[in-house]
């Protein structure tokens, strides 16, 4: 199981720094001060440092290189003999100093205050030079060979760079939030594994015999490490990370507000996509036959019946299994210069509005224009209209979705309002967009075999690069408030847990007698109560 089992050390509170020596796992518990030796096959852990847990507390990067242990603290970076853990100042950064690496003569820094990766000469203790930051949070660092791996926080991303030039190779959504630590491991047929370590807190509901009502909501917290798979495709320009086999069910259960008497009614409702990073293993129907049609490229189930009548009850809809990984995608501004002009259809369905963007109003033109200012490169302009959409709305959800200048005049948005706002300003901006999503699983995988249900539905958006293709971007997840700067996992990125549903289409239509209902006539949401499930079945295998 070595390389495929989440790694809990029992004692630990929150894993940072990790590093491998030969097939010894070593981590610190920046919070302890512990650093712990740790088996990856059975979780146990021994503290390596008993006598010196004062001078290891707060420490958060981690190397190893040949005998010598390097560690951050503070502003400072420190190295020592393995053997005898008596830390020797090396280097002070006029910031916190983050994560450290060591390759050869070569050590390696991060500060995210600085916003850039110190490179120093170990033999001189000098800075030699200095590569971006890729992210925006704090990153922890491990180095091989040819590259300098980094992952970043708030970013829940690792980095792929050349360790020589700096150059981003590419990058990887991790399958969980807030990474805190990462190590490659190379086994005897020199095959490399990166691990990766995670640290935060998690709700749980307590069992307080003190309290009436004995319940009570408090947190806890929640570290481990994990293996990271990842397969790059430079042709697509993307990579793939770890993902779940899924059963996702939806089912309708009709349950009228008021009872109506329909005839020859085909309810329709759009089946899980197949893409680059989902696989449509198996479906099958629930309570009701269907059959299938396709729209637009996309599996549709239809639901007919004769007649729905007053009193009557019915379940019906879909089963799935799914093969979800995290996918993203690595464009440069420069690879998007001098595209094609759009396909006439493009400019016909995906740059108007056909559903209630209110594109012909001022407040929504103007923040159009205001929203890219001078800029032209397509990418470029994606980038600020996420962000100035940002930097405007904060997010609240709500039981309907008001048009996009109802909700920059407020202020205040749901997923829907913000895909709504995007997808306006994008189009009046000349990039062509479409609503994707529908439901997220809820992203407890280590919860396997257990039933979930998401509380809410969820949308995001795609938007169309000519000569490439459609591209994912989230619609509110990386808008952390604070006017920035806003991670971009999401831009051009999408975790295992979003599940693409009826891309480009309606996910849910009804018709009678041959004519489509709109909310004026019945609203499906008064008709009849939705039921979705998730059940994370397993981990997929590395690629």
């Amino acid at each position: 199981m070595f390389g495929q089992r989440t790694i809990r050390p029992l004692t630990a509170a929150t894993l940072c720094g990790i590093a491998f020596i030969d097939d010894t796992l070593i981590a610190i518990d920046s919070i302890k001060g512990h650093l712990l030796e740790i088996d990856p096959e059975s979780d146990n852990s021994k503290i390596i440092n008993p006598h010196q847990i004062k001078e290891f507390t707060d420490v958060t990067g981690l190397a190893v290189w040949e005998d010598t242990l390097w560690v951050t603290r503070g502003n400072s970076v420190y190295v020592s003999k393995i053997g005898s853990l008596g830390l020797e100042h090396f280097a002070t950064l006029p910031y916190t100093a983050n994560g450290v690496a060591v390759w050869e003569s070569t050590v390696y820094v991060s500060c995210q205050k600085l916003g850039y990766i110190l490179i120093f000469d170990r033999n001189t203790r000098k800075e030699i030079t200095k590569f971006y930051a890729p992210g925006v949070g704090v990153e922890n660092l491990t180095v091989t060979q040819e590259t300098l791996w980094i992952c970043d926080r708030t970013e829940q991303t690792v980095y792929s760079m050349d360790r020589a030039t700096g150059e981003l190779n590419f990058s990887v959504l991790t399958p969980f939030d807030s990474p805190t630590g990462i190590a490659v491991h190379k086994d005897a047929d020199g095959k490399e594994t990166l691990y990766v370590a995670y640290a935060s807190e998690e709700p749980y509901i307590r069992d307080n015999p003190n309290a009436d009502p004995n319940h009570e909501l408090t947190y806890r917290d929640r570290t481990f490490i994990h293996p990271l798979y990842y397969h790059y495709n430079p042709e697509k320009r993307c990579a793939l990370s770890n993902g779940y086999l899924i059963e996702m069910s939806y089912a309708e259960e009709i349950s009228p507000l008021e009872e109506v008497y329909l005839q020859d009614v085909e309810w329709r409702i759009a089946l899980p996509s197949e893409t680059e990073r989902q696989k449509l293993k198996h479906v099958e129907p629930i309570g009701v036959p269907f059959t299938e049609e396709v729209i637009d490229g996309q599996r549709v189930a239809v639901f007919k019946f004769d007649t729905l009548t007053p009193g009557e009850r019915q379940i019906f809809g879909w089963k799935a299994l799914l093969e979800v990984r995290g996918i993203k995608y690595r464009l440069t501004p420069k690879d998007v210069e001098n595209l094609p002009q759009l396909p006439a259809e493009f400019q016909s369905r995906y740059l108007v509005d056909d559903d209630d963007l209110a594109m012909d109003t001022p407040i929504v033109r103007r923040a159009a224009d205001d929203a890219i200012g001078s800029e032209s490169n397509l990418l470029r302009k994606m980038y600020s209209i996420r962000n100035y959409v940002y930097d405007e709305l904060s997010y609240g959800i709500k039981p309907y979705i008001d048009t996009p200048d109802i909700v920059l005049e407020r202020g205040v948005g749901s997923c829907g309002e913000y895909v709504g706002v995007l997808l306006a300003l994008c189009r009046l901006n000349g990039i062509p967009c479409r609503t994707v999503g529908r439901y997220k699983c809820p992203p407890y995988s280590e919860h396997q075999g257990v039933p979930l249900q998401p509380d809410f539905n969820h949308v995001w958006l795609e938007f169309y690069i000519p000569n490439f293709g459609w591209l994912p971007m989230e619609s509110n997840p990386d808008d952390i408030g604070n006017y920035g700067p806003y991670p971009t996992r999401f831009f051009m990125g999408l975790c295992w847990y979003h599940i693409e549903i009826g891309k480009g289409i309606s996910f849910e239509t009804l018709t009678s007698q041959g004519n489509r209902l709109t909310k004026e006539d019945i609203a499906i949401g008064d008709l009849a109560i939705n039921h979705i499930r998730f059940t994370i079945l397993k981990e997929l295998p590395p690629f």
